[in-house]
């Protein structure tokens, strides 16, 4: 204290310490970093009468406003499984091919189809649906079993060569050259053809020897001009797509012992309305085509809404 004095060159007080002839000014807080500092003092007491705040053996004082972050947790998770309840609610009386009709409930199946693929589907179709070897692209317009949306519904609930479930989509490819219905030259004469339907090989005899047996062998099926028939899960040979590569050694391959993908039923695992989410996620991945009514199902149901106006 003895050593305290006013400095003269700011007229302000030292502290009374002194190191090798240095000294420290004792200049005052600014008023506002004070009036901030009590202010943050009064706010605090505040907030800790007022929430959960001093810990305990057993836990944290409650706080007279009750309030505590995993109760609104709590309360923000119940909101949304009462929304979500509203939508599957929706979604489970709602026929799948009448889902285009109203788009948000559309829009919110898209959604937790999403979530729904990237748990189940992922795994065989890649994340983006990309598919691979053996594994069908989602992304594009070629289906094997057909791309609206009853369709797909079907193929998901059902499964692809699903031993079990006699709904299941069903197709088997002879193995034309493992049990001797071919000669190997015969398979290289019709894989040349099957080549030329999409362009990928030119006109030659080989082709033309192909023609005659793919029509005798395979027309059956693949349709005469080898666009496929989706009552037999037959792909389309005249396109660029391929689920198996589209080069010499994959064709020749499967002609001589096809290979038979399998894909599971998701009715016993899945339930209704998420696969009803799946179905529409799926459907609008670009690839999805519009519900086909069989013929006079639309005059039908035009007449029984006209028969129910006269009754009422």
């Amino acid at each position: 204290m003895a050593n305290k004095r006013v400095d003269e060159a700011t007229n302000t007080e030292t502290v009374g310490h002194e190191w090798d002839g240095i000294e420290e000014l004792n200049t005052p807080l600014p008023r506002w970093w004070l009036w901030t500092f009590y202010a943050s003092i009064v706010f605090s007491i505040g907030y800790v009468i007022a929430y959960p705040a001093l810990p305990g053996i057993h836990g944290a004082t409650q706080g007279v406003l009750g309030w505590s972050s995993r109760g609104q947790l709590d309360k923000d998770l119940k909101a949304q499984q009462e929304e979500r309840s509203k939508i599957v609610a929706d979604l489970a009386i709602t026929p799948i091919e009448k889902l285009p009709g109203k788009p948000a409930l559309m829009n919110a199946a898209k959604a937790g189809g999403a979530a729904a693929f990237k748990v189940n589907c992922v795994q065989c179709h890649g994340a983006g649906a990309a598919g691979s070897d053996g594994y069908p692209n989602l992304n594009d317009d070629d289906w094997l079993w057909g791309g609206d949306l009853k369709a797909i519904q079907q193929t998901l609930i059902h499964g692809i060569r699903q031993p079990g479930d006699d709904q299941t989509r069903m197709s088997q490819m002879p193995a034309f050259g493992r049990d001797g219905l071919l000669t190997p030259a015969q398979i290289q004469d019709v894989t040349s053809y099957v080549l030329t339907l999409s362009g990928k090989e030119q006109k030659s005899a080989a082709s033309q020897r192909g023609a005659a047996i793919f029509e005798a062998n395979c027309a059956v099926c693949h349709g005469p001009d080898g666009k496929g028939d989706r009552q037999f899960g037959a792909p389309n040979l005249a396109d660029a797509i391929w689920l198996y590569a589209g080069n010499r050694e994959a064709v020749a391959a499967q002609i001589n012992n096809p290979r038979h993908g399998v894909m599971p039923a998701w009715g016993n695992r899945l339930d209704p309305v998420t696969i009803k989410m799946l179905t529409a996620y799926v459907h609008s991945l670009g690839g999805g085509e519009d519900f086909a009514e069989p013929a006079g199902a639309a005059q039908t149901e035009t007449q029984s809404e006209a028969e129910a106006t006269a009754a009422e």
